[in-house]
């Protein structure tokens, strides 16, 4: 019997280009190189004068395809926004702006191609940061539940990114209802340590877990979740938040 096909799916918010962003690519492209994930989202990409956008670089450094969205303007030299990098051919992209649209956030879509004839719908986003913006979040949850409606095929779906939040917090119960967190289902009592599962680097910030991956338990059986991208090398650290990588299994 064919083993069932896994996918390895990893969030990060890379910082735009604050500090030694040089120094911080090569950690992220070495680590990155190691881990393999088949997907990768990516929050905060910049692109400027003198900056190659960020996501696009580190998809030819990697052999990745990219999907970059943003409320700029394409023909702009300034762009701000969100990434997402397939190791395989989507099948389909979208991307939606989130409500409320002046807050400028967006949602990513690409149908990624999993085993020989399966296909995963995965999401990427970056939620409203106001920590008392619970409101606002749960709007653009809304809005974005909407988009996965409007654009998902017949495969399971995945979405990842910052959030913002807590996994279990009000703002993302309709999140929560339909999806399952995998980090807090691998490690059930994470939430009792928050200093030990942070996804925000205590370098720089109060420890919380905000990146997340959500599942659907429906269709795949969680393999592993883990915290990655959280160790210096040489005084130097990837960004001010860590990694989230889940491995899940369709069922």
């Amino acid at each position: 019997m064919r083993a069932a096909p896994t996918i390895r799916v990893l969030s990060l918010n890379l910082w735009h280009d604050k500090g030694d962003w040089p120094r911080r690519r090569a950690l992220i492209v070495d680590e990155l190189r190691r881990l393999r994930p088949d997907v990768i989202a990516l929050q905060e990409v910049l692109q400027r004068d003198g900056l190659r956008n960020q996501a696009e670089d580190l998809g030819a450094a990697l052999g990745y395809r990219v999907q970059f969205v943003s409320v700029d303007p394409p023909q702009a030299a300034r762009r701000y926004g969100n990434a997402l990098l397939t190791r395989a051919r989507s099948r389909a992209r979208d991307q939606r702006k989130l409500d409320p649209l002046d807050d400028y956030r967006t949602a990513a879509h690409a149908r990624v191609a999993l085993g020989r004839t399966g296909a995963v719908e995965v999401y990427a986003t970056h939620l409203h940061n106001d920590r008392q913006g619970g409101a606002i979040r749960a709007r653009q949850v809304a809005s974005l539940l909407d988009f996965v409606d409007a654009t998902r095929g017949d495969g399971p779906v995945l979405i990842a990114g910052d959030f913002n939040s807590d996994a279990d917090s009000p703002e993302l119960n309709a999140l929560a209802a339909r999806y399952r967190d995998a980090y807090g289902s691998a490690h059930p009592q994470a939430s009792a340590d928050p200093a030990a599962h942070t996804t925000l680097n205590p370098a720089y910030l109060p420890a919380q877990r905000i990146d997340h991956v959500f599942y659907d338990p429906q269709r795949f059986e969680l393999v592993e979740a883990k915290i990655v991208l959280d160790r210096s090398r040489e005084g130097v650290w990837a960004s001010d938040h860590f990694g989230m990588l889940a491995v899940l299994r369709l069922r």
